[in-house]
């Protein structure tokens, strides 16, 4: 009895331990508030930041900011997603564009500070972040273009534009592949200094975007004058620009901060602002992207969350500054004791002052797809500069075309309750007539372990198919869903705002996506076929390593070829090119006109598709009795004849599922559309899943309007599946 006496106070002497350090540790965690961070930095900045947080965090044990990377890819769709829900951040870093799409959305916070706080960053940084009359983050860092020069081949940098083409003329020699000067000239973002250098604008007084002004005219013909010259390259990409400067082949190059990491190391180069525009007098002036910290509009404690965003934005600016190498928007910044300012982001502040931030107008997500289009429109030949932004003006009208009216959903939901009523009611009674319920009794256990893989296929595929379909009957605008019925599919499918002939138009990306499937399929099976008959043969040698090779293309993942087969179509430096150059021919700008950007992406897209078809004509192969053909010699019939009368015949069983399944991966390739053409020229070798990404993604979120176009490419693919069902029933 002693013994369980002690027994039972050493256990409540241990009980009332353990209680009393769970209370400590729950005061403990009541007293340490945390901050989520979210962010996309990688390398020093992330160094940078990451330090940063711990120092904050040791200066304020009742305040932990826990820091979360997000991949950049990302980033943008999982803050306007999580937001609103509760699961997102209380405070993020991000680039400034956004602010107006996400202020009027009600995912950001408004924030307060002292007008001489503000007097101490850059100007532009502090502009870039007032929306409607408020301030809605602080400034972390500047980004813009900027002009690299090798002084190997530029001793001194143009203080003009003047300068800049006597120098471009005096190193260009196109012939052997050298430029003055390198440079995506095709985008749109670094085609902004020179719009601002002729004194052009995005957006009016009004607030109304105007691409097709004067001044942005005149920005064109500048660019389009440097590339009749051929002082720049022919259809420069960042992976042409990087190797041209590393090779010793271009003099300048306009590019970001980040391009300082693609440089080699034994390349000598500099950094300076981006010339004076002779013509006006005004310097070319990049667009600025500010990175700020923002606070969420559901950060659980404001005050706080605001001091870390002061300390991060100011006493941690130093730190961001070295470590980082960051080009900060503070002012003289604090430097830690005993460093400097990295070299590339010092190079970089000089260029701050002659920037345009970029427009934080929510219609600014829009404007990129129409003015890059014409852009290289006028690049390629295609357009005159003033032709082509006029386009480009009337296509962003389109783009930003007010959303369709709000409309009651109540006789939508009637008529859904009548159809589901009805599907039950034709169930039931089919269930009864056929007796069906008797075999569900009798197959119980059966079901019972089927049901995980329905519940399964319920929730991952029947439950999301019915919500992107409701969806389609929604607009969405600025982060709200509102009812309109069947507004979005009597859009589509009336051309309201646009003709029959328009790219932007569902019927012209049909018939290109019918014709796009046809062709392609067409040279599958040909191809397939083709080899299948002659790998089978066994007076050739090798066969088997034949077989392999052939079949590589299909094993290797498709957007890897993708982006092969872009570089082999390449106007100046592509290999297809070099080809057609050594027998003669001249090289063909493959993705300026509509027949040879299609080809592009058929011949692509057959590489990647004809191996299947050639494994199921093999397989199909090996179940044709040799002596059905060889009974169709003796009997005089020549190999055409064999072939359309005993083997073909024979091959179709097997063939015709493979060519459904086929069609239905060619109706939806979007790999090789995205990555091949981009739909070049003007859009017009879009199909209809990467018009539909469009519409979701690069066009202002317009997701009702994508997924109706989605539920109409199901409704296409279900009356082609149907029929080829009837048909295979009718063959056999």
């Amino acid at each position: 009895m002693m013994f369980a006496k002690d027994y039972t106070s050493a256990a409540a002497r241990i009980s009332a331990f353990l209680t009393l350090m769970l209370c400590l540790f729950a005061v403990q965690a009541q007293a340490a508030e945390e901050l989520t961070l979210w962010h996309s930095y990688r390398g020093d900045e992330k160094l940078a930041l990451e330090e940063a947080v711990r120092n904050f965090n040791a200066e304020h044990p009742e305040l932990q900011v826990l820091p979360l990377a997000v991949p950049h890819e990302a980033y943008a769709n999982k803050l306007t997603s999580a937001i609103p829900r509760g699961h997102g951040p209380d405070v993020f870093i991000f680039a400034h564009e956004r602010l107006g799409d996400w202020s009027r959305a009600g995912l950001l916070a408004p924030i307060s500070v002292e007008p001489e706080e503000l007097e101490r960053y850059y100007k532009s940084s502090r502009d870039a972040l007032n929306y409607e009359g408020k301030l809605w983050g602080l400034p972390l860092a500047l980004k813009s273009a900027a002009l690299y020069y090798n002084p190997r081949l530029v001793p001194l940098p143009p203080k003009n534009t003047d300068e800049m083409l006597k120098i471009m003329r005096e190193i260009s020699k196109p012939e052997q592949g050298i430029y003055g000067l390198a440079y995506e000239a095709g985008s749109f973002y670094f085609h902004a200094a020179w719009l601002f250098g002729f004194g052009g604008n995005i957006f009016n007084e009004k607030g109304e975007a105007e691409l097709n002004s004067p001044a942005n005219v005149r920005s064109v013909e500048f660019v389009q004058s440097m590339m009749k010259e051929r002082l720049v390259p022919d259809e420069p990409n960042a992976a042409l620009v990087s190797q041209l400067f590393n090779e010793g082949r271009a003099g300048m190059v306009i590019n970001g901060p980040w391009f300082a990491g693609e440089i080699g190391k034994d390349v000598v180069y500099d950094i300076v602002p981006m010339p004076i525009v002779s013509a006006t007098g005004q310097p070319a002036a990049p667009f600025l992207t500010v990175e700020a910290v923002f606070m969420s509009a559901k950060a659980r404690d404001r005050d706080n969350a605001f001091e870390f965003m002061c300390y991060l934005a100011d006493d941690a600016a130093g730190l961001r500054a070295t470590t980082g190498r960051q080009a900060v928007a503070l002012m003289n910044p604090l430097l830690p004791p005993g460093k400097q300012i990295d070299p590339l982001a010092a190079r970089f502040l000089t260029q701050a002052p002659y920037t345009v931030a970029m427009p934080n107008h929510p219609l600014m997500r829009a404007v990129w797809e129409p003015a890059a289009q014409a852009l290289r429109k006028v690049l390629r030949g295609a357009a005159d500069p003033a032709e082509a932004m006029n386009r480009a003006q009337m296509q962003l009208r389109v783009l930003t075309r007010p959303a369709p009216p709000e409309k009651s959903p109540a006789l939508y939901v009637v008529l859904l309750l009548i159809v589901v009523a009805v599907i039950i009611v034709w169930w039931l009674l089919w269930m009864k007539r056929h007796e069906a319920w008797k075999a569900v009794r009798r197959a119980g256990t059966a079901y019972a372990y089927l049901l995980p893989a329905a519940l399964s296929m319920l929730l991952l595929l029947f439950l999301p198919f019915i919500v992107g379909t409701a969806v389609a009957f929604f607009s969405h605008h600025e982060g709200r869903f509102t009812f309109v019925g069947i507004a979005n599919f009597v859009s589509i499918l009336t051309s309201s705002d646009y003709s029959v002939s328009d790219p932007l138009s569902f019927y012209f990306t049909l018939v290109v996506t019918v014709l796009w499937t046809a062709a392609n399929v067409f040279l599958h099976v040909s191809l397939g076929m083709a080899l299948a008959l002659l790998l089978r043969h066994k007076w050739l040698k090798l066969r088997g390593i034949y077989r392999v090779l052939l079949i590589v293309p299909w094993a290797v993942p498709n957007y890897i070829t993708a982006l092969i087969w872009k570089g082999m179509f390449h106007k100046q430096f592509g290999a297809i090119n070099a080809f057609l150059t050594w027998f003669g021919a001249e090289p063909v700008s493959w993705f300026s006109h509509f027949w040879t950007s299609f080809a592009a992406n058929v011949a692509t897209n057959t590489w990647l598709g004809f191996p299947f078809m050639m494994v199921v004509t093999l397989g199909a192969l090996q179940a044709i009795p040799s002596d059905l053909e060889e009974a169709a010699e003796i009997d005089g019939a020549g190999p055409v004849r064999r072939f359309f009368s005993v083997t073909l015949p024979l091959l179709k069983p097997a063939l015709l599922p493979a060519v459904i399944l086929g069609s239905v991966w060619t109706f939806n390739m979007f790999n090789i559309i995205y990555l091949v053409s981009g739909g070049e020229p003007e859009g017009s070798t879009e199909i209809l899943i990467t018009e539909a990404y469009r519409w979701a993604f690069t066009r202002q979120e317009q997701y009702g309007y994508a997924a109706a176009y989605a539920t109409l490419i199901f409704i296409a693919l279900l009356i082609y599946s149907n029929g080829t069902r009837i048909l295979m029933k009718e063959k056999t």
